[in-house]
């Protein structure tokens, strides 16, 4: 029994180092598929497009015409095209387009409340309910 309670603490510190290898596997991997052109999130959560990869640096274009360097290790994310374009101009997803497109298809009959006293004397004329005034 005090076997198994020593062996715990092991196979914990084990499990640990190994998600942390496999944590810096994945940064490497990311930091070496950099290319101009991509869209990327920085650690401080700064969106930019890559300009240029050194070796260890990056060039960022955080504004038309200002471009910054960065370590490889300040990138915390490379971002899909569509995402990107999404977050930087504020455009929908296109599945949200979709839904969009769908919603305005729907044909609506009710006529549209106004709240203008010139709408409440129309109603009577038109026999509706009078208006309180």
């Amino acid at each position: 029994m005090s076997f198994i309670i020593l062996l715990l603490p092991v196979v914990a510190i084990v499990l640990m180092f190994r998600s942390q290898k496999k944590r810096q596997q994945q940064m490497q991997h990311m930091q070496t598929a950099l290319e101009p052109g991509a869209g990327v999130r920085t650690i401080g959560g700064l969106y930019a497009q890559v300009k240029a990869v050194n070796d260890e640096t990056v060039e960022l274009e955080i504004a038309p015409g200002v471009v910054t360097h960065f370590t490889k290790s300040a990138i915390a994310a490379v971002l899909d095209p569509a995402e990107y374009d999404a977050i930087i101009n504020g455009r929908p997803a296109e599945d949200e387009l979709a839904e969009a497109d769908d919603a305005e298809a729907e044909p609506v009959d009710e006529k549209p409340l106004t709240l203008t006293k010139d709408s409440a004397d129309k109603d009577d004329v038109e026999g509706g309910a009078p208006a309180s005034k």
